[in-house]
């Protein structure tokens, strides 16, 4: 009798502790003692992201008369028929490892830690310094040649994908990566950021709704997002309760066989 009780007790701890449960699949819950609507200041959250080595930029120069500024614009001579990401390999600007960027006709032009916008204005103040009078409306536009990134671990499709947008959220990120399964651990999504002085390792539980309130909610240039699997995928004892009665039913079947096969000897 006392090893029924055993059994039926270790049945028990068993089921509650390996299924996943519902919370731990839901991604941004919300309090349900708090359902008001709440705005989420995004300019208060989201710091603007300043240059690092390596970032690729691209940068283009206008005018009323655009023969005044080709000489600025890059032009394609190395392979005229890329496009997409390939074209911005032969067109964009290089953050080298001094933190500059090369510029036809100004040079090198140090942009380390800038926005882009503080790059915009400080390209229009030499070419208006240098090159071209007020009349001559110089227009430049300074982008990110798109946010590449690297998801990898519990993830529908790990990899390195490189997204032409000027913002993305790590919940986009992840649904272009095809989506965590059940198995991945949603509440503590790991990401790699890179710093001027090094990388820093955040968490952000993502079936929390005060995620979107996290500065690690946008994806930045170059971070690496990793997402582990949850305890029960190692123990192999099923993501479902079904799964889960399955495993156990059939491991104490076999125990208690054993047991009774012992006895009888």
């Amino acid at each position: 009798m006392k090893l029924v009780n055993w059994l039926l007790f270790f049945f028990a701890a068993a089921s509650f502790t390996s299924c996943i449960t519902q919370k731990q699949l839901t991604y941004l819950q919300e309090d349900d003692r708090d359902m008001t609507d709440t705005l989420v200041n995004l300019r208060k959250i989201q710091e603007p992201y300043r240059l690092q080595v390596n970032d690729l930029l691209s940068i283009r120069v206008k005018a009323l008369d655009d023969d005044l500024v080709s000489i600025f614009n890059p032009v394609n001579n190395n392979n005229p028929n890329a496009t997409g990401e390939e074209r911005l390999y032969y067109d964009g600007f290089v953050v080298d490892l001094h933190g500059n960027i090369r510029i036809p006709t100004i040079g090198e032009l140090p942009v380390i830690g800038l926005t882009v916008e503080e790059v915009r204005e400080k390209i229009e103040e030499i070419l208006l310094e240098e090159y071209f009078k007020a009349e001559a409306n110089v227009f430049v536009t300074v982008k990110l040649s798109g946010i590449r990134y690297t998801i990898s671990g519990e993830i529908g499709s790990p990899g390195s994908r490189i997204i032409y947008r000027d913002e993305l959220s790590i919940m986009e990120a992840i649904a272009n990566s095809g989506d965590i399964p059940v198995t991945g651990d949603k509440t503590n999504v790991i990401i790699i950021r890179q710093y001027p002085l090094g990388q820093k390792v955040h968490h952000i539980d993502l079936t929390d709704i005060n995620a979107m309130n996290s500065p690690y909610y946008y994806v930045q240039p170059n971070d690496l997002i990793l997402v582990n699997p949850l305890p029960q995928k190692s123990l192999g004892t099923g993501t479902t309760g079904l799964e889960t009665f399955r495993t156990i039913l059939t491991v104490l079947t076999a125990l208690t066989t054993t047991i009774l096969l012992f006895i009888r000897l």
